[in-house]
């Protein structure tokens, strides 16, 4: 029985239903209102919060340190736990999951007692603390989730992680869904919900997201048994906030709304069940051959080029303490280095990622950020600017999902390196944002669409090919430094460009501006930020190449 729940199919869903509960942070004007009027905050002190919300988001530096020093680690031929194998025996995966979902019910519910009177009116920088740990929460979860999916499924690391990407990205969208359903015009109690059900939802579920060697790599199509429920979730999502945004459902037709999607998102398990069965099944008849009484049946049954061994489709969960395992044919392939932080800082790869990730993401977070203006500033009905604000999850999922599931079907296929799509993807954002600040006649309902896609994909191919060229073993603590960069990007971008020169273009009187000539000036400037970007994503392909050549794509080809 314990194998029907201790597998990594039943852990990947489990780690979905994980990532769709925890995406709070992008809900934050659901709340914000209710937030700066019981606390009596202008708008900048309200950013003031925002902006520690977004850090706390983006910084999961102590999940990455955490991760690596609570859970064991294989490294070619020996588990290797450097030294830590007390603390990794006492621990796993589910530390981290439980030290995210602490947080995440701490500052929540003390931004709930704040909003509702129950405590006094705390000092701001109390708020934003609590704001912070709120959002780092997220980060201690996201963490998990893709970094064991990662490890449970490396040879389409790609997939799992945009996987795992896409549904943190649609979370904001559910999440919504949840709070018009149970919540509507009451974002107070939406806070005390954010507190309560995804720490609930985490410490349900934590121990069965662990680490499997498994050696059958016929796993491909279950992934993408995960992949097409996906595609039907958001499909149903974008029906439901399309169909919001031009007519009221009422109490009944929200209910009924909800039952549906809880049944979509229920189906992760089905395609978990479904896949265990198979592998069962799959090792039963692999024994009952090896046990035939023919010899000659024998060897040919078992040889390795016909049928999987039965250590091949067993789990073993890594063992918590060191010790030696037979040489395989992976040990005579050269191995991928397994940095630390501080020597990937070393290298020109990482600030390379590094200034990716700054005007990359940088700039399509300035994007993001001022999208309700910009489809005032050119005239857009405020149905039209709700309709692509609320579709720009959509547009991120389908770039998170896509971006990894793309990216494995580059390199199984034709031996592409991922560093080769993340820079045409950022060559690709440039063109959303010449069209934004070009203003022409429907530029939103095509500029917003390509940044949005390539936002996504740039977050799902990042992690994958930090694991690549730095290693598994750090992966968590290396890509959540890079990753910090989005939000200082964002912040230099949003308040020192695009804010500084609309506020210059805007009336004096009532700080409102209306024309192309607003945001002209700033996008042309975005455009060429995100230029900076794919000129340093396309050096790191041609540096890069030759290692995915002889290491990467190698090991694929030997393991696939």
């Amino acid at each position: 029985m314990a194998e029907w729940l201790l597998n990594r199919w039943t852990g990947s869903a489990a780690a979905i239903m994980i990532q769709w509960s925890c995406g709070a942070s992008y809900t934050f004007s659901i709340y914000s209102p209710v937030l700066k009027s019981s606390q009596g905050y202008d708008q900048s002190t309200l950013d003031t919060v925002s902006v520690f919300k977004d850090i706390g988001a983006n910084f999961g530096i102590l999940s990455g340190l955490l991760y690596t020093a609570v859970t064991p680690y294989r490294s070619g031929g020996e588990v290797g736990l450097e030294g830590k194998s007390r603390w990794a025996s006492l621990g796993g995966p589910w530390v981290v999951l439980a030290a995210g979902a602490v947080q995440l019910f701490v500052g929540f519910l003390f931004l709930w007692a704040a909003v509702v009177g129950l405590i006094g009116t705390p000092p701001v920088w109390v708020m934003c603390f609590f704001a912070w740990l709120a959002a780092n929460g997220q980060a201690f979860l996201n963490t998990t989730t893709v970094v064991t999916g990662l490890r449970n499924f490396p040879e389409y690391s790609g997939t799992i992680v945009g996987i795992m990407k896409g549904f943190l990205g649609l979370s904001g969208a559910i999440l919504i869904q949840l709070y018009h359903t149970f919540c509507d015009g009451d974002p107070a109690s939406y806070l005390l919900m954010l507190a309560c059900l995804p720490s609930f939802i985490c410490l349900l579920l934590m121990f069965l997201v662990r680490i499997y060697e498994v050696r059958d790599n016929n796993y491909k199509k279950h992934l993408n048994g995960f992949s097409v429920v996906t595609v039907i979730i958001v499909a149903y999502l974008m029906f439901i906030i399309i169909l919001q945004n031009f007519i009221s459902l009422s109490t009944w037709a929200r209910m009924l709304t909800f039952v549906m999607l809880t049944v979509l998102l229920a189906l992760p398990y089905g395609v978990a069940i479904k896949a265990q069965w198979e592998e069962s099944r799959n090792f039963a008849q692999t024994f009952s051959f090896e046990r035939a009484p023919s010899t000659d049946n024998q060897k040919l049954i078992t040889s390795s080029s016909y049928f999987p061994s039965v250590d091949q489709l067993e789990y073993h969960e890594l063992p918590s303490d060191a010790g030696q395992v037979p040489l395989n044919l992976d040990d005579m392939l050269p191995q991928e280095q397994e940095m630390n932080l501080l020597q990937a800082m070393c290298t020109i790869d990482f600030w390379m990622l590094f200034v990716t990730m700054i005007s990359g993401l940088g700039s399509g977070l300035a994007m993001i950020n001022n999208m309700s203006q910009i489809g005032e500033s050119l005239g857009y009905s405020t149905i039209q600017i709700n309709n692509m604000v609320s579709l720009w999850s959509m547009w991120n999922f389908i770039g998170r999902f896509g971006g990894g599931y793309v990216s494995d079907y580059m390199m199984h296929r034709k031996g592409w390196p991922r560093p080769l799509l993340m820079a045409a993807t950022l060559g690709s954002m440039i063109f959303g944002h010449v069209i934004i600040a070009v203003g022409f006649p429907g530029n939103l309902y095509l500029g917003p669409v390509l940044v949005g896609i390539c936002y996504g994909a740039h977050w799902a191919l990042m992690p994958t090919i930090t694991s690549e060229i730095f290693g598994v073993r750090h992966m968590g603590t290396i890509f959540n430094t890079i990753a910090a960069a989005s939000p200082l990007g964002s912040y230099l971008l949003s308040v020192k460009v695009v804010g500084y020169i609309y506020d210059k273009e805007a009336d004096k009187e009532d700080n409102s501006c209306f024309g192309i000539h607003c945001f002209m000036s700033s996008f042309f400037i975005l455009a060429a930020v995100s230029f900076m970007a794919f000129l340093a994503g396309l050096a790191l392909y041609f540096r890069t190449r030759k290692f995915y050549k002889l290491v990467v794509l190698r090991r694929l080809k030997h393991s696939v």
